[in-house]
């Protein structure tokens, strides 16, 4: 009967395992990053050039990551910057442009970028800005 009991146990363990990252995927995740204006070349920035706030959305869907705004409703990101990505897994690497917030439509980039560890910088055209970046897992 022991056996028996320690068997369900395991089994409960190895099911539970198996399942879990599958419940994780499915949630959308979102991953904060900033970006640090310097202007006039000081990497400090300063108090009129506040920090920008960006973030990662991954699990949306599968193999894919969008870069927007980490404000309310995807505002706050650099418009029509430029975000270039490398997924640390596989090796694969792209680029793709912020759009422009027009029309009421916050700035943000879809990339496709396939599962895996994925590291992703975005740098503004304009001005002297410390480019941001963010490490993150696209399920």
């Amino acid at each position: 009967m022991n056996v028996v009991r320690r068997l369900a146990v395991c089994a409960a363990v190895v099911a539970g395992s198996v399942l879990a990252p599958v419940a994780v995927a499915s949630a959308a995740v979102t991953v904060p990053f900033q970006i640090d204006p310097a202007p006039f070349g000081n990497p400090n920035g300063s108090f009129d050039a506040p920090a920008v706030r960006c973030t990662a959305v991954v699990g949306e869907q599968p193999g894919t990551a969008t870069i927007t705004g980490g404000k309310e409703g995807r505002w706050g990101c650099l418009l029509s910057s430029e975000v270039r990505w490398l997924n640390l897994s596989t090796g694969a690497s792209g680029a793709a442009r912020l759009s422009d917030g027009l029309g009421g439509v916050p700035a943000e980039a879809a990339l496709d970028t396939g599962t895996g560890q994925v590291v992703v910088s975005v740098m503004s055209a304009a001005g002297t800005i410390t480019p941001g970046f963010a490490v993150f897992y696209v399920p």
